[in-house]
C-alpha cells in the first residue's frame, strides 16, 4: 500500500471522527443517522462500521477519551487486520454478548482480562455487536491499571494468534 492511500484513509477517518463528535455535541443520537451512504462506504473500505465510530465519538464527548489519535490508531490496527488477514472482506458475524466473560472474571489474577481478550479478538475481526465497544470505560480502566496501551494490546492479541499465555505475559510486562 502506498503512502498516499495510507494517508487518505487516515484523513477520511479524522474527518468522520470529527463529524461524529460534532453530531454528538449537537444532540444528534444514533449511529444510523450520522453518516451518508458514501461515508459508510468509506468506513467499510477500512473494515469499520458507523457504530464503532459513534461509540468513540460518544465517549470522547462524555468522558474526554479516547482522543482522535487513539481512535485512529485503534482503527489502524483493525484496518491492517482487515486488509492482511481478511483480504478486505467484511463479515456479517457478531459475537454474542451473552458469551462474554463477566466483568469481574480474571485470569492469572488480572481482572477484566478474559473479557477484554474476547473483545479485542472481536474488534480485530470486525465482529463487535452494536452494544459493545472496544475501549469503553471498563477497558480504559483495565488499560490504566495495567499500564497497557489499547493499541499495543490489540496488536499483542493479533500477534498471539490465540496464545492466551502470550497475552497474559504482555499484560504482566505492562
Amino acid at each position: 500500500m502506498n503512502q498516499s492511500s495510507s494517508e487518505n484513509w487516515k484523513s477520511s477517518f479524522r474527518s468522520l471522527f470529527n463529524l461524529a463528535v460534532d453530531h454528538y455535541r449537537s444532540g444528534k443520537r444514533g449511529a444510523a443517522s450520522y453518516f451518508s451512504p458514501a461515508e459508510i462506504a468509506e468506513l467499510a473500505a477500512f473494515g469499520y462500521r458507523a457504530q464503532e465510530l459513534y461509540d468513540f465519538a460518544e465517549d470522547r464527548v462524555k468522558y474526554g477519551e479516547p482522543d482522535l489519535e487513539t481512535a485512529l490508531a485503534i482503527a489502524g490496527v483493525r484496518r491492517e487486520y482487515f486488509l492482511q488477514v481478511q483480504g478486505g472482506k467484511l463479515t456479517d458475524q457478531r459475537i454474542d454478548m451473552a458469551s462474554l466473560p463477566p466483568k469481574d472474571a480474571s485470569v492469572a489474577g488480572i481482572v477484566w482480562l478474559p473479557r477484554i481478550l474476547v473483545k479485542a479478538k472481536a474488534k480485530l475481526r470486525g465482529e463487535m455487536p452494536d452494544d459493545l465497544m472496544y475501549g469503553c470505560g471498563g477497558d480504559r480502566k483495565f488499560f490504566k491499571e495495567n499500564n497497557v496501551d489499547p493499541v499495543n494490546f490489540l496488536r499483542a492479541v493479533w500477534k498471539a494468534n490465540g496464545d492466551e499465555q502470550a497475552v497474559i505475559d504482555f499484560v504482566k510486562r505492562g
